[in-house]
């Protein structure tokens, strides 16, 4: 398999930082970013002709355009762009403000949009491109708690759709990645809202529970996660979605399930709206 060039954003830890390193350990050539390339350095050293460390705050559009612009440099072209760098909020829609939940979707959600505006013209030179946007179990089943990264991920879920049926037609593929929990130190990197309502004690408070303890017992195996990801990017028809996790399979399910018998429920009323005849 010929060798690609990658561009992957929050590389720092977590599920972009697994997935920088298995891809330059397999001998591809990777961009790989951080808002602070001081913690992607280590990788790169490891790799120094394949892997450039470079800073990429994502709200930044002149950051995207300068990674996008190194790849071209360094490796002749871009390949595969990653979507990873993204935060989350815990907190009821009414407890966090404005102050706290807008920088959240610009980070996950314009960030994304205008990495990947960034990144076409390179990607479009390039038959068999890849995006991959890394959204959420939580972009197809949203929970009490994380509704304000739910919305980023479900508009993520959105665009990318409209995205892979604009560019699909060019010969790059959109795949759209949803993990469930996988052991990483996310739980533990998660802002929590500074409101607290005991109002929502019942339903939040459940959710704030689980960060502390759930963390460090998630069942994802990141590498084994990163493994099944490389073989989707490799795949010459890879799927417009990838739930990761056997977790996440279950939850968006359910969700379906959920939906198909509301609809089923429903659809005598919900459907009878057109001009009588």
């Amino acid at each position: 398999m010929a060798k690609k060039s990658w561009l992957i954003t929050g590389c720092s830890s977590g599920l972009g930082r697994t997935l920088a390193e298995a891809v330059l350990a397999r001998g591809d050539n990777a961009v790989i970013t951080a808002r602070n390339p001081d913690t992607v350095i280590d990788i790169a050293s490891r790799y120094p002709n394949a892997a450039r460390a470079v800073a990429l705050d994502v709200t930044e559009p002149s950051h995207a355009s300068a990674a996008v612009a190194l790849a071209v440099e360094a490796f002749g072209g871009l390949d595969i762009l990653v979507n990873n760098a993204a935060y989350s909020i815990a907190g009821a829609i009414e407890e966090v403000t404005p102050e706290e939940y807008r920088p959240l979707f610009e980070t996950n959600l314009f960030g994304l949009i205008e990495t990947t505006r960034a990144a076409l013209p390179a990607l479009r030179r390039r038959p068999g491109a890849r995006i991959v946007n890394i959204s959420s179990v939580g972009g197809m089943d949203a929970h009490p708690g994380f509704g304000h990264y739910s919305a980023t991920k479900f508009a993520v879920e959105g665009i990318s759709e409209a995205l892979a049926a604009e560019v699909g037609p060019l010969g790059i593929a959109v795949i759209v990645v949803e993990p469930g929990a996988f052991r990483t130190g996310v739980l533990g990197r998660i802002v929590e809202s500074r409101t607290r309502l005991s109002e929502y004690e019942s339903t939040v408070g459940k959710s704030r529970a689980y960060l502390k303890d759930a963390a460090g017992r998630q069942p994802g195996d990141p590498r084994r996660g990163i493994a099944v990801l490389l073989r989707v990017v490799d795949s010459k028809n890879p799927p417009f979605r990838l739930p990761l996790g056997a977790d996440a399979y279950r939850r968006i399910r359910a969700k379906i399930a959920r939906l198909a018998a509301e609809m089923a429920d429903w659809e005598s009323l919900g459907a009878d709206t057109d001009f009588l005849r």
